[in-house]
C-alpha cells in the first residue's frame, strides 16, 4: 500500500468519522476511543489509522464499517486491497427479476447428475401438478397419501 493509498483511504474514514458525529480533531474529544469502543476493536488501529502509519485488518474495516455507514465491501475497495471487479455487488450476480427457474435450474443447484436430470424432473413434476385426471373431471385434488399415513 502507497502512503498516497493510505493518506487517501484515512482521509475518507475521517470524513465519516466526522459525519457521525466522533470528534477525532481534540484531543479530548474522546471520539477515537469511542468508535474503538463501539466498533469493539483496539484504539490503537483507529489511532495508527488516524495517523497514517499502518492500514486496519480486515476484521477492523468489518466492524467499523457498520458505525460509519457503509458496507465492508466499500471499505475494501476504497483501501485498495480489492477492486470492484474482484468483488462483485450481490445485484450483480442475480438473474433477472422476471426469471424463473426450471426444474433442471433446481437439478443442477441440487447436484443431480445429468444422465438423471430427466428423472428429476418427471418425479418433481408429479410432486408439483395436481393429479391431471381428478382435475379434468372437476373432483377435489386430495394429497396423496404415504405409507406413513
Amino acid at each position: 500500500m502507497s502512503t498516497q493509498g493510505l493518506d487517501e483511504f484515512a482521509g475518507w474514514v475521517e470524513g465519516l468519522m466526522r459525519q457521525r458525529g466522533y470528534d477525532i480533531d481534540s484531543p479530548r474529544g474522546g471520539g477515537k476511543s469511542r468508535i474503538a469502543d463501539e466498533a469493539g476493536v483496539h484504539r490503537a488501529a483507529v489511532t495508527r489509522l488516524l495517523q497514517r502509519q499502518s492500514m486496519p485488518d480486515l476484521e477492523t474495516m468489518r466492524r467499523i464499517a457498520p458505525l460509519l455507514g457503509v458496507s465492508v465491501r466499500d471499505m475494501l475497495i476504497r483501501s485498495g486491497r480489492v477492486t470492484p471487479e474482484e468483488l462483485p455487488m450481490a445485484a450483480d450476480l442475480l438473474p433477472p427479476s422476471d426469471w424463473q427457474p426450471s426444474m433442471e435450474d433446481f437439478a443442477r443447484w441440487l447436484g443431480v447428475p445429468d444422465e438423471r436430470m430427466g428423472v428429476f424432473v418427471k418425479v418433481v413434476t408429479q410432486f408439483l401438478e395436481p393429479d391431471a385426471d381428478a382435475a379434468d373431471a372437476g373432483e377435489a385434488v386430495e394429497p396423496r397419501r404415504t405409507a406413513r399415513d
